[in-house]
């Protein structure tokens, strides 16, 4: 197993800009220890090298599931020791692939799922198809952990990546999930910012309405564990010096940890607009299921995919690697 020096030094290799806030991640998922993780269809030499590496740092147990010629093959071609992997051999197709990982969880085989080298569509259809068995009392959702040059903390978005419109239910499930993956990485009561155009409610923008009945439903019980506010506009979610210039008074306006966005479309341009334009790198999961879902992007660095295996092994409740039945 490799050090958590070395592990800092794999992620020097991919970037020269510190990421604290991920460094930690992954420190406080080596003391945990290993998990099982069902990487699906890793046919390309980056899921191969994230799964590989992130078992070389000692996050995961790799099982490779898919065409094991392809495996071997994008393995050789990227010069990769796939020893440390046990590979799951399936036909040659990205969706048997994803049903066959799948059921590794669900026969608590695996601890998480990963994806590799297919589309999230397929991923998540197997994971949430009834005969998978992977569904959860909640909807499912994905929560980023963006770590952002000069930002004193890691700052959690949700959802970017999966529910497109939420409704106000669905967003109930989503601040959840948010605040429970919090938990999960040291953060005992996280400010959750419930994002929209404007900091006042507007019958026009039902985002406000939505924000400022999910605060309620935080104070009623509804939602557990956080510190809401809504709605708030970015400025005056991130800056305490924008709250204070509106006259907001708020414990969660200019210390957020927890950005709660009000659709697909507006949160995944404030995500890339973080990434590409204030060199944040950010560590993702779907949150929800039965197990955590590593759901990374073809245009994410090695190091970003082995932060959110860092994260799967910090929000899994499954039994460590080696003790699954």
């Amino acid at each position: 197993m490799a050090s958590i020096t070395s592990l800092a030094v794999a992620a020097a290799e991919t970037t020269a800009t510190p990421r604290p806030h991920l460094q930690q991640l992954q420190e406080r998922a080596l003391a945990k220890g290993p998990i099982t993780v069902a990487v699906a269809y890793p046919c390309d030499a980056g899921s191969l090298q994230a799964a590989m590496q992130a078992a070389d740092t000692g996050l995961i147990k790799p099982l490779l599931v898919g065409p094991q010629d392809r495996i071997e093959a994008a393995a050789k071609a990227a010069r990769l020791d796939l020893s440390g992997a046990e590979i799951h051999a399936t036909a040659d197709d990205a969706r048997a692939a994803a049903t066959q990982a799948a059921a590794l969880c669900r026969d608590g085989l695996a601890s998480a799922l990963m994806k590799g080298s297919l589309h999230s569509d397929d991923l998540l259809g197997a994971a949430v198809a009834r005969e998978a068995g992977l569904r959860g009392n909640c909807r499912a959702s994905h929560v980023f952990v963006m770590d952002i040059p000069g930002y004193d903390r890691p700052l959690l978005m949700t959802d970017c990546v999966v529910n497109i419109f939420p409704s106000l239910m669905d967003k109930r499930d989503i601040a959840q999930n948010a605040v429970n993956l919090a938990h999960a990485i040291g953060i005992e009561r996280p400010r959750v910012a419930v994002l929209s155009a404007v900091e006042t409610v507007n019958p026009a923008i039902p985002g406000t309405i939505d924000a400022a009945a999910l605060c309620k439903m935080a104070d009623r019980g509804q939602i557990t564990g956080g510190i809401f506010d809504g709605p708030l506009a970015y400025d005056n979610a991130i800056s305490l010096h924008s709250a204070h210039n509106k006259g907001i008074v708020s414990d969660v306006a200019g210390r957020p940890d927890v950005l709660l966005v009000p659709n697909l479309e507006a949160g995944n341009m404030i995500y890339k607009q973080l990434v590409y334009m204030a060199n944040a790198e950010c560590a993702g999961l779907v949150l929800g299921m039965r197990v955590p879902i590593v759901l990374t992007s073809r245009s994410d660095s090695v190091a970003s995919r082995i932060a959110s295996c860092a994260l799967a092994v910090l929000a899994s409740p499954a039994p460590r690697a080696g003790k699954e039945s």
